[in-house]
């Protein structure tokens, strides 16, 4: 669960991310941050597939990561009594309900994304997998504003030799 609190730092001071002194900030969980992190790291391996398929997995996978670290982040509304499992983006469009559309979005491409994991390789088109590629990436960016999570690019890896 995150949680905002006011920062309180000397009069004038410039916090990290450019915030200025006063301005709220807020504590992510540990698991949020982590999803995130993962999330961008399912970016970048889908950036590196040549199969549309797995690129197109890839990506489905790193848009779930997102969804899953802002739920993880919101308390879930509710009455507290048991309810039968529900997918992210049903619980994504309780805890923050302007990722509605993006969350219709994505559940409406799990089906296409099952197809290309089980080996279906005809289930995506090299243009679908580069069009969802560019969308996970605009809602990983999102589920980072919504938490207020700095964007952490990934820096390439640098292979040394020895």
């Amino acid at each position: 669960m995150s949680t905002c609190v006011q920062a309180v730092p000397p009069a004038g001071a410039v916090l990290p991310g450019g915030a200025s002194a006063g301005a709220p900030r807020c504590r992510i969980a540990p698991s949020a941050l982590a999803l995130i992190g993962s999330a961008r790291s399912g970016l970048a391996a889908a950036e590196a597939e040549s199969s549309p398929a797995a690129r197109y997995v890839a990506a489905h996978l790193a848009a779930l990561r997102a969804a899953a670290a802002v739920v993880a982040a919101r308390p879930e509304p509710g009455s507290g009594r048991r309810r039968r499992p529900q997918s992210v983006w049903e619980l994504l469009l309780r805890v923050e309900p302007a990722l509605r559309e993006w969350a219709a979005f994505f559940a409406a491409g799990a089906a296409k994304r099952e197809a290309a994991e089980a080996g279906l390789s005809r289930a995506v088109s090299p243009a679908e997998a580069d069009a969802l590629l560019r969308d996970a990436s605009t809602f990983v960016s999102l589920a980072e504003d919504t938490l207020g999570v700095r964007a952490q690019p990934l820096l390439p890896l640098l292979l040394t030799a020895g």
